[in-house]
């Protein structure tokens, strides 16, 4: 069975005046949302360069997505071997 897709991902980033750069992510995937949120604060003795900061927190950002993606996979794969074990249990088949 073949399959194709397109999940759409939007990404926002926010510095504050402090050097602090917030990373927001959204992945929409037509029937569910997940956000991702990843934060980068960058030292007071360093040269605050925002593209490094945008970085840090987008990768912190796609590493929380990354597992929420796995924690939601894991209970649906979950949730359909508990679907078969009561499917074979009504129809008298062993497990």
């Amino acid at each position: 069975m073949s399959h194709t897709g397109q999940w759409k991902v939007r990404l926002d980033f926010f510095e504050d005046d402090d050097g602090t750069t917030k990373a927001h992510l959204v992945l929409d995937t037509g029937t569910t949302a997940l956000s991702g949120h990843g934060t980068a604060h960058c030292h007071p003795a360093d040269t605050n360069v925002p593209e490094i900061g945008d970085e840090l927190a987008a990768g912190r950002a796609l590493i929380d997505l990354a597992h929420q993606l796995l924690e939601t996979a894991a209970r649906d794969v979950q949730a359909m071997a508990g679907s078969r074990a009561a499917t074979r249990q009504d129809t008298g088949q062993p497990r």
